[in-house]
């Protein structure tokens, strides 16, 4: 990261009425950045939200996230089943007006390999600006299995958007960069 380079910020949000509630406590949330931590080589911070499930919840937080805290990325966690609450994916969508389906497709792909149940699950991806959001599902262990999947291909989308610059330990995860950039 040269000195002309700003940190990169990554917004983390749990979506449960339970957690957000104190009844339940979010274990997806700490997942993700455990995640983070342990893969990223460049510096960055965390903007860390615990909201309950529903669609002005969620599309106003990231609406905050994006235009009041400067995420140049945003990974959510709930929210993604068929439930009646479940409404990330349209919240989502409200807030960032450009999908990107291919991670959505991907998530559910490695999902599928694991359980029948993950044809249930509505994860997507969008931008608002340059920053790129994506919705996980709710349980630790297939937080990890998605993240690892789509995790090569997010540094080079951010850098297509204008976001802030970051890279991966090469150990855990290996960016895929035009060699050519």
């Amino acid at each position: 990261m040269g000195v002309d380079q700003p940190q990169a910020v990554i917004g983390v949000v749990t979506i449960s009425d339970r957690a957000s509630a104190g009844l339940y406590e979010d274990k997806s949330g700490p997942a993700i950045e455990a995640y983070f931590n342990k893969i990223l080589i460049t510096p960055f911070r965390f903007e860390k939200r615990i909201i309950p499930d529903g669609f002005d919840s969620v599309r106003d937080t990231l609406i905050e996230l994006v235009d009041q805290f400067s995420c140049d990325l945003i990974v959510t966690t709930g929210g993604t089943g068929p439930s009646p609450r479940d409404l990330t994916p349209e919240a989502t969508r409200a807030a960032c007006p450009r999908e990107l389906p291919g991670f959505g497709e991907l998530m559910r792909k490695v999902s599928l390999d694991q359980t029948p149940t993950a044809i249930l699950s509505r994860q997507i991806a969008a931008h608002r600006d340059k920053c790129l959001v994506v919705n996980l599902p709710g349980k630790p262990a297939a937080i990890e299995l998605c993240l690892n999947a789509i995790m090569p291909a997010i540094p080079y989308c951010l850098d297509l958007l204008g976001a802030a610059f970051i890279d991966t330990d090469p150990a855990w995860v290996q960016t895929k960069r035009p060699v050519n950039q």
